[in-house]
């Protein structure tokens, strides 16, 4: 399990856009991929950031880039 504490807080977009970019850098694009409009207006703390849908294609892109990333972890 991830320890996120030493993580510094971002603002929604910002999120969005680290996550989009660690996504492209790993051959994965999740076409629907945004801040979740409703939730950053007050209704939700904290903000969410919409995954979206994708295809079977990009659903299977994504679990090697996990995969791929969770077995770097125990390396270094």
């Amino acid at each position: 399990m991830n320890d996120w504490s030493g993580v510094a807080e971002a603002t929604p977009e910002e999120a969005c856009d680290e996550l989009k970019d660690a996504l492209t850098a790993a051959g994965v694009k999740l076409p629907s991929l945004s801040v979740e409009v409703a939730s950053y207006a007050g209704w939700s703390k904290p903000a969410l950031i919409e995954l979206g849908r994708c295809n079977v294609a990009t659903a299977r892109a994504l679990a090697a880039a996990l995969r791929s990333g969770a077995a770097g972890e125990g390396e270094g």
